[in-house]
């Protein structure tokens, strides 16, 4: 018997191979996700039997989370992630997070692989986002990627299970990034698609105004928005939104377009009402006037509205008659109400011209019924160009004096320098061009013309009997180098006689032998009233009394000499005398 029992006892050697063969089936487990058996619950962990020599103890937190508030009990199955079979206390160390962690990957890889949607649920806030469960594994939601409008409170939306969408998984880091935003884009096409295909151009609808901007009014159609811009809300002039709508209001709205590839609607309200502009030429003729409101002004001119929806553009260029480069902001203001004139109707472009200054009266006009060609008028000088001087008068307008018109005597360019602004000049009105606009003066009207003939009785000193030929009494002015300047006696005309004029013998041809204020006689040459030019000369005069005392007092056969025969004729001149 002993040696049939001795043949059936273990070896040494199978003792090894049997312990090699127990560990090594226990390595196989470690790192694994095991099941096991719920034994006993001990305060706050619960032991459990893996079917390993030892159990394993986990925290009862780990059985619980978001959505998972449902107690264990002994007896209860669960899988449990196995990290080492026996630690220094002799227990199996395991964990039910890391089981359901492990578990869960496998789950998102295949739902991240098919792009299919995955529940989860929302327990935390970090920096940037959120965190979300995905069933043991945790995942970043970026706060961008919480709604498709930013979201103020997301209390409501945390630990409610809910899908999303794996946006990145990294499983090597432990990182997922999933977008709820997606999600809602999604189902919110599908509903749009499903709306806008219900709806059609032309159709009335009620809406409820959802968000108001600068430039419109967002309003809800029953799940998809509509646009109802600013200049669709009323035939008139809506600066803001706000001046007719409330977030919140329901307002009945016309459908204007549909793009069905981008599913925007386009909304109108002034569409349901009947339309101002029609047969608007026949309630505005051209040349009517009509009171009416400013409602805006630009850089280019003030709308002013007629009634509600028809508004008409005052232009810059239509809003006074002299203030031509002045914004329109200075002559009038918002919610003025004015008085216009109908200029021009376009019920094309739905526009109307309108002018201010056609309802006053043209300053030009009124200023030729008050100072007809001749007045005489005083004004202050408002500026010196090189053409001549602009003068204010009355009216708000302008009067000029040209260059030609300051001065009889002297040339325009000098004279003008005796001008500054704000001297208050007298001038005469020469024209007065109400279409250009135009007011010509005189400063040199209001003295006589020297070239005019001598008024009858003598009031005013004119040219008088000059003319070519006649000799006239000089008297001398100046004394210059290169010849004298003389006024003829009885007038205002002033002529200059230059050196070779001087004499008729060369040797007396010296500026320096007159005098000013001394009286000569001299011929005249050349008098032109209409280029109002006179020259004397006293060589032409000494060789004509020469010539005549030749033909009177001698021949060339009677043996008188010349200074005979001159002297004969210088006493018949009565004692007149010259140089």
């Amino acid at each position: 018997m002993s040696s049939t029992a001795n043949s059936f006892a273990p070896t040494r050697d199978d003792f090894a191979a049997l312990l090699d063969e127990s560990f090594n089936e226990n390595e196989a487990f470690e790192g694994s996700v095991v099941k096991g058996i719920v034994v006993a619950i001990e305060k706050d962990v619960a032991v459990i039997d893996i079917g390993l020599k030892t159990e394993g103890r986990v925290a009862l937190k780990e059985f619980m989370g978001p959505g998972r508030d449902t107690p264990i009990k002994v007896g209860d199955e669960v899988e449990v992630y196995l990290e080492r079979v026996e630690n220094a206390l002799g227990e199996a160390v395991i964990s039910r997070d890391k089981a359901r962690r492990e578990e869960s990957w496998v789950k998102l890889e295949k739902a991240f692989e098919a792009k299919e949607k995955v529940d989860g649920i929302i327990f935390n806030q970090v920096k940037g986002g959120f965190t979300v469960d995905l069933d043991g594994a945790v995942a970043f939601l970026p706060r961008s990627q919480v709604d498709i409008r930013p979201v103020r409170d997301v209390t409501p939306l945390m630990g409610v299970p809910q899908p999303f969408e794996i946006l990145k998984m990294d499983r090597r880091r432990g990182n997922i990034v999933v977008s709820r935003r997606t999600v809602l884009e999604e189902s919110r096409a599908e509903q749009r698609h499903e709306i806008v295909a219900n709806l059609e151009e032309g159709q009335v609808i009620d809406g409820v105004v959802k968000n108001i901007t600068d430039y419109g009014a967002f309003v809800d159609l029953g799940g998809i928005d509509g646009l109802l811009h600013v200049t669709d809300i009323a035939w008139r002039r809506v600066n803001h939104p706000t001046e007719v709508l409330n977030i919140g209001q329901t307002v009945r709205v016309k459908i204007i377009k549909i793009n069905h590839d981008t599913h925007r609607i386009s909304l109108g309200m002034k569409q349901l009402l009947d339309d101002p502009w029609q047969n608007i030429e026949g309630k505005y003729p051209i040349n009517a006037r009509f009171h009416g409101r400013v409602t805006n002004i630009t850089d280019y001119g003030a709308f002013v509205e007629l009634e509600p929806g028809i508004e008409g553009l005052i232009h810059v260029s239509e809003m006074s008659w002299t203030k031509k480069n002045v914004h329109p902001g200075k002559i009038v203001s918002t919610s003025q109400e004015v008085d216009v004139q109908v200029l021009e109707v376009d019920p094309v472009k739905r526009r109307i011209s309108l002018g201010l200054k056609q309802t006053l009266q043209n300053p030009w006009e009124a200023f030729a019924e008050k100072h007809p060609v001749g007045t005489v008028i005083e004004g202050e000088v408002k500026n010196k160009t090189e053409f001549g001087l602009f003068i204010g008068l009355d009216g708000d307008v302008d009067g000029m004096v040209h260059l030609s018109d300051l001065d009889w005597k002297r040339p325009g360019e000098q004279v003008i320098e005796e001008f500054k602004k704000g001297d208050m000049v007298s001038a005469q009105v020469l024209d007065v061009d109400v279409e250009k606009e135009r007011i010509s003066l005189g400063i040199k009207q209001l003295g006589g013309d020297p070239f005019a003939q001598k008024a009858e009785g003598g009031a005013t000193e004119g040219a008088g009997e000059v003319r070519k030929g006649a000799v006239v009494t000089c008297e001398v002015i100046e004394v210059k180098e290169g010849g004298i300047d003389v006024q003829i006696s009885g007038t205002d005309l002033v002529a200059f006689i230059k050196r070779s004029e001087l004499a008729r013998d060369r040797t007396d041809q010296r500026p320096e032998r007159f005098a000013v204020g001394e009286k000569v006689d001299a011929r005249v040459t050349i008098f032109d009233r209409k280029a109002r030019k006179v020259s004397v000369s006293i060589k032409a005069l000494e060789v004509a009394e020469e010539k005549e005392a030749i033909a009177q007092f001698g021949s060339a056969d009677s043996g008188a000499s010349l200074g005979d025969i001159l002297g004969a004729a210088l006493k018949a001149r009565d004692g007149k005398g010259t140089k």
